[in-house]
């Protein structure tokens, strides 16, 4: 029975505070360039793997792989963070009792050491064989979107039995099963400017005709609430004497499964002007797959044996609406299980924290999971959307 002594505690808090107070904002090419290399330091450090850093447009991505064979399990994770340089004279490094603080200490510098301590755990026990195929990727780009690092998660998840993502958990230490997929568009409505005062009817107005656009957007979301389709920021006219000749707004769109998502891309790309002098373009389109449950099913039991077997409290599980890169991983088809990361509170907040207590609790589930998971692997989901299918071509452009 894998059990995380004191003494790593420890360890891990000082390796802790040092990544926290490296800040990383997704924004800051040269911060992400240090964070990566002291993230590469402290787990080859942990495991004694030396990783490679990918660079893609600017955003350097860690990757470690143990052993030469087939690739097995993923372990995924991110570096950056929401947090401008600067944050930390405000929102220090602090412990207080059993409450972690600082930025990035829950979204999800925590998240990414739990994953390098369960694997030095298991190769302290088993050895780099054991392990064979067990990978870790630390992308830079999360909180952006992951526009640089999607196509090696896609890559990677393709590869692999399952994957495990390291966000944060629910506040009682559930894992996440589900979430939703998102999509981001922008409607354009192009009309035509004329003097509001002297000549408004040669006009076209496209505040009047945006705003018939949102109330029909409003109603794309489902009854339930299960899907949610959200006009937000709203932009028209430039002078109060101008009939406005351009409007836009963003709409942002959370779905549980593949299905609602195109049924939501197919009523967007159909809507039709009112005013027959106006025109519509929309931009954008399906940004994540959603994490449908039926790809987490098998770890969360697997998941749920392991705490069982290692005493700790009964696991639970949640659902939630915000996307990450599980969504990628599990579009490819993979079982993918998230929130084994921190339990603590107030990502992206001025609260944000993680939990002492649930760090040794989170480093023993892992490993105990990625053991497992090694010795007998999950099935993959009969009828798997594949990402490409999804998206139909309608991703985000960055």
């Amino acid at each position: 029975m894998i059990r995380f002594s004191q003494e790593r505690v420890k360890e891990f808090l000082t390796q802790f505070r040092t990544l926290v107070e490296c800040e990383s904002p997704s924004n800051d090419p040269r911060s992400l360039a240090a964070s990566a290399r002291l993230i590469a330091e402290i787990g080859e450090q942990i495991t004694g793997v030396r990783p490679s850093i990918r660079s893609v447009e600017g955003f350097p991505h860690v990757l470690f792989h143990i052993g030469t064979g087939p690739r097995r399990v993923l372990l995924l994770g991110h570096h950056d963070t929401v947090w401008p340089r600067g944050t930390l004279a405000t929102m220090p490094w602090s412990v207080s009792g059993d409450v972690v603080s600082g930025p990035g200490t829950d979204d999800m510098k925590g998240g990414i050491l739990i994953a390098f301590h369960a694997v030095g755990e298991l190769l302290r026990r088993s050895g780099e064989k054991a392990l064979d195929g067990v990978s870790i990727l630390i992308t830079a780009d999360e909180e952006l979107g992951s526009p640089t690092s999607q196509s090696l998660i896609e890559s990677l998840a393709q590869e692999v039995e399952a994957v495990l993502v390291f966000e944060s958990g629910g506040t009682d230490g559930e894992v996440k099963v589900a979430r939703k997929g998102v999509a981001i568009y922008q409607l354009e409505v192009i009309g035509r400017a004329a003097h509001a005062g002297v000549e408004p009817e040669r006009g076209v107005n496209a505040t009047v005709e945006v705003a018939q656009q949102v109330l029909r957007i409003e109603q794309i979301g489902s009854p339930d609430g299960s899907t949610t389709v959200v006009p937000a920021v709203m932009q028209s006219g430039t002078t109060t004497n101008t009939v406005p000749a351009r409007a836009t707004v963003g709409v942002d769109s959370r779905a549980l499964t593949v299905d609602e998502q195109q049924r939501v891309d197919s009523q967007m790309r159909a809507l039709e002007t009112q005013n027959p002098g106006a025109r519509i373009v929309l931009h954008g389109g399906i940004n994540r797959p959603p994490l449908e449950e039926r790809f987490a099913e098998d770890l969360l039991v697997r998941a749920q044996e392991a705490a069982e077997a290692l005493g700790h409290p009964p696991l639970g599980s949640v659902r939630v609406g915000g996307g990450s890169d599980a969504n990628f991983a599990a579009g490819m088809g993979t079982p993918t299980l998230d929130g084994l990361g921190t339990v603590g509170g107030g990502s992206h907040a001025d609260d944000e924290h993680a939990l002492l207590s649930w760090i040794p609790r989170r480093v023993e589930l892992t490993a105990t999971l990625v053991a497992s998971l090694l010795q007998n692997p999950v099935p993959r989901p009969d009828a798997a959307a594949h990402p490409e299918e999804a998206v139909q071509g309608h991703r985000v452009s960055r």
